[in-house]
C-alpha cells in the first residue's frame, strides 16, 4: 500500500506530550503462552499498529522502538489478544521495583501464580472502573483519602470527572510519581505531617521534586524508627479500600532521608489524582475491560512475594 493510500492514525507520546501521524500497519506479534504458573510455548497472530516516525520515540526508555497500547480501543493489545485467542478481554499487570529486575503482564483471565505458588486472582479486591471521554486512560472512583484512619479533608467535587472532562482520580504507569491537585495536596501532605510527628519521626528539610522529607536515622531513645503512616484511598465503600504502606509512599533519597513520594500538581490538573508508577510497585492491578472494574492488591511483599517472582522457567 502506497503512502497516499495508507490509513493514517493520529497518535502521541505520553512522556513527552509530542503528537504526530503514523500509518496504520499490519505484522506478525509474538508472546510466550502461560497457563498462569509457567511460561508455555510461543504463540503468534497478526496484529494492528501505528507506525510512528522515528522522533515520536524521544524520551522512550534506552533500546524502546515503541508504546505497547494497552488502553480500551480496538486496536489496544488487550482487545486484538483477546479476540485472536478466544479469551477474556483482561489483562494484569505487576511492575517491579527497578529496572533490573522483571515484572510480568497477563493477557487473559487468572490464575497469575507468583513464586513460593500464591495465585494473586484469588486475592484481588475490586472496584468500577470510570469510563471517561477518552479509551486510553483508565480511571477509578475515589471518595476519600485517609492516613492512619484520619480522613482528609478535601473538596469532593474534585474528584468527579466534571462536564468538561477534569478531576478523577487516574491511574498512570507514565507519571514516575503520584500527583495531587494542589488544595489536596496540601491537606494531604498536613495531615501526613501530623501523623508522621505523632510517630516520632522528624521532618526535614525538602529535597526535589519532593516538598515533604522525614529522618530515618535512628534517635537514642528510638534506635529502631517506626513505619512511616498508612494512607487509604477508600473507594465505592468504607470497606473497599487502597491501602498504601511505605514501600509505595516513600522514596528514599538518601541513606538517612525518605520523601512522601506525591507531588503537587498545580490547582488546574486534567486528573485531581493520578496514581504513579512508584506507587503500583510490587502491586498486581488486573484491569477487567468486559466488567469493567479494577481488581487490585496491596503490596505483595506483606504475602511473601513481589512483580519479579513469576517463574520464568519455560515448560514445554
Amino acid at each position: 500500500m502506497s503512502n497516499k493510500q495508507a490509513c493514517k492514525l493520529m497518535i502521541r507520546n505520553a512522556f513527552t506530550k509530542m503528537v504526530s501521524v503514523g500509518n496504520l500497519s499490519e505484522d506478525t506479534i509474538s508472546l510466550q503462552s502461560t497457563d498462569g504458573l509457567n511460561p508455555r510455548s510461543t504463540v503468534s497472530t497478526r496484529f494492528l499498529f501505528v507506525s510512528a516516525p522515528e522522533n515520536l520515540s524521544q524520551g522512550l526508555a534506552s533500546h524502546a522502538r515503541g508504546v505497547a497500547g494497552l488502553g480500551q480501543s480496538m486496536l489496544a493489545l488487550p482487545t486484538q489478544l483477546s479476540a485472536a485467542f478466544n479469551f477474556s478481554r483482561k489483562f494484569a499487570i505487576c511492575l517491579p521495583p527497578s529496572t533490573y529486575s522483571n515484572g510480568v503482564i497477563f493477557f487473559g483471565d487468572g490464575p497469575y501464580a507468583m513464586l513460593p505458588g500464591i495465585d494473586i486472582s484469588k486475592i484481588l479486591i475490586y472496584t468500577p472502573l470510570v469510563v471517561p471521554s477518552t479509551k486510553d486512560r483508565y480511571f477509578i472512583h475515589v471518595k476519600s483519602i485517609e492516613v492512619n484512619g484520619n480522613r482528609v479533608p478535601l473538596d469532593s467535587s474534585l474528584l468527579h470527572i466534571n462536564g468538561r472532562g477534569k478531576g478523577g482520580t487516574m491511574i498512570s504507569t507514565t507519571e514516575p510519581y503520584s500527583i495531587l491537585e494542589s488544595s489536596i495536596y496540601k491537606s494531604f501532605a498536613s495531615v501526613f505531617i501530623k501523623e508522621a510527628k505523632a510517630m516520632n519521626i522528624s521532618l526535614v528539610a525538602r529535597v526535589a521534586p519532593f516538598e515533604v522529607c522525614f529522618s530515618t536515622k535512628p534517635r537514642d531513645e528510638f534506635p529502631y524508627r517506626p513505619a512511616m503512616p498508612t494512607i487509604d484511598l477508600v473507594l465505592q465503600t468504607k470497606e473497599v479500600f487502597w491501602r498504601i504502606f511505605e514501600t509505595n509512599s516513600m522514596v528514599p533519597v538518601s541513606e538517612d532521608v525518605t520523601c512522601l513520594g506525591f507531588l503537587d500538581g498545580g490547582s488546574n490538573p486534567k486528573a485531581s489524582i493520578v496514581i504513579g508508577g512508584h506507587l503500583l510497585e510490587d502491586n498486581l492491578l488486573q484491569f477487567d475491560l468486559e466488567s469493567s472494574r479494577l481488581g487490585f492488591t496491596s503490596t505483595l511483599l506483606l504475602r511473601g512475594t513481589s512483580c519479579t517472582s513469576f517463574n520464568f522457567t519455560s515448560i514445554p
